[in-house]
Parts: structure tokens; sequence; C-alpha cells
């Protein structure tokens, strides 16, 4: 085994979960459009569905986002009726954000983009399912200790 061996593009973990991370994103791309979103305002509407209302701090730990990613996406958002956004009568420094009508009737828009990517890939359910806990086992990883990256 040759000292640089690490340093083969073949040897890394980023350089595979970079390209399918883009190859995901881009079979996204034209079921999103369709919705009139980005596939970041994608996750934040899908969090916005979940939860109804949530602040931004609360936003940006579920999506393990910056405030200064998440703050033009809510405004993008905001602009496009999906959800409403007000200072926090408690803390006037935070947000928060609340689904609107028009948000919630694209939920039924976006009910078949998750099965219509799913269908793209070649994994069985168990293959899914084992891909699925080791993303967030690094995930959790960095949530817990503080991490911005491995």
């Amino acid at each position: 085994m040759d000292k640089y061996d690490s340093l083969l593009l073949k040897n890394q973990l980023c350089f595979p979960t970079y390209a399918v991370s883009n190859k995901i994103l881009r079979k996204y791309q034209p079921l999103l459009s369709k919705l009139d979103l980005t596939y970041t305002q994608y996750v934040v509407m899908m969090v916005m569905w979940e939860k109804k209302k949530v602040n931004e701090k609360e936003l940006c730990e579920t999506l393990h986002l910056q405030t200064n990613t998440v703050a033009p996406l809510i405004r993008r958002l905001k602009e496009k009726g999906f959800i409403s956004i007000e200072k926090d009568k408690e803390d006037k420094r935070n947000l928060v954000i609340t689904l609107t009508d028009a948000g919630e009737k694209l939920k039924e828009k976006a009910v078949d983009v998750p099965k219509s990517i799913v269908s793209e890939f070649n994994l069985t359910e168990e293959e899914a399912k084992i891909l699925y806990k080791i993303l967030y086992k690094i995930l959790d990883y960095e949530k817990e200790n503080n991490n911005e990256s491995i």
C-alpha cells in the first residue's frame, strides 16, 4: 500500500457523497420546477407541511443550514405566498414562520415527488433503509458534537 493511497479520489468518502448528492438533486429539478420551487425551498416546505409553524432557529437546526442560507429562502417563499413571517412577540430578534393556505395547497401538488425520486434509483427497500441510517448517523454525529463537518 502506497502512503498516498488515502489521497486517491476512489478512496474518498466525500467524493461519492458529493456526486450522488448532485445526481439526486438533478432528478428533483424537473419535478420541483413544476411546483415553482428550488430544492432548498422544497426542504423548507417539507418542514412547514409537518410543523405548520416554526421559529427560524428551529428551521435552521432541522435543515442543518445557517441563518444566512435560510433567510433568503424564507423571504422567497413568503413572496410566493407559501409562508408568512413575523417577529417573535417574546424575542424580536427571532422570526416565526407560518404555513399559509397556499402553502398547504402546494402540499397536494408535491405529494408524489418522493415516490418519483425513489423510483429513479435501483435500490431495494432494505438498501434504502441502510443508506438512510448511515446518512443520518453522520448528521446526528455532527449535531451531537457541534461540528461543521467531519
